[in-house]
């Protein structure tokens, strides 16, 4: 008997994409979709993933890390929590040994990481290193996960899925989308993380 693979991706919508063509796709969306029962409702900016630990071979995010606050007031005004602390947490918590967190998200200095006012979270070049090895430097803040970075770069909001740049073109692919970036084309940055549990 084999166990099917499962993806779930975060602020879905009515469409949960599936970069890793995994055999089981669910979603997560702020609004309910009572027609799409693989679609459950949830505000991850307050509330943890509704998976068990371990379920998924994969979790995305596509134009969605940027719409999670970086810090709020705790409901009885004392302290502070970090939201976007917490759901890399849990990320990394459902997802299973070497499992892979795939995110597309408009980044500074690009004007698409400012122009939408539900922007809240804004990402750069050097995000990943607070939930990345070897820094790990979210761990100040609560990031008790531990990811493997397997990329971070630049692209068009319309890389949608992962891809492998061949070695052979590697250098060329380089200089292209340095001359993309420069053109103002490349708006996204790509994170494609590798979860590592014990």
């Amino acid at each position: 008997m084999s166990i099917e693979t499962q993806h779930l991706d975060l602020g879905c919508g009515r469409r949960p994409r599936n970069p890793y063509g995994c055999q089981q796709v669910h979603g997560i969306d702020i609004s309910t979709h009572a027609d799409l029962p693989q679609v459950r409702a949830s505000n991850l900016a307050l509330s943890p993933i509704p998976y068990p630990d371990g379920q998924f071979d994969s979790v995305s995010a596509y134009d969605f890390l940027e719409h999670i606050p970086r810090v709020l007031t705790t409901a009885d005004g004392s302290s502070t929590r970090f939201p976007v602390i917490d759901l890399m947490n849990e990320v990394w918590r459902v997802l299973k040994p070497g499992g892979r967190f795939y995110a597309s998200t408009p980044a500074y200095p690009a004007a698409e990481a400012f122009v939408d006012p539900t922007h809240v979270n804004l990402i750069s070049e050097r995000t990943h290193v607070y939930f990345t090895e070897p820094l790990l430097a979210a761990a100040m803040y609560g990031f008790h996960g531990r990811f493997r970075l397997l990329r971070s770069e630049w692209a068009c909001p319309s890389a949608s899925t992962p891809y492998v740049l061949p070695a052979s073109r590697s250098r060329l692919v380089q200089v292209k989308r340095w001359i993309e970036k420069r053109r103002g084309l490349l708006t996204h940055l790509i994170w494609e993380f590798e979860a590592v549990k014990p």
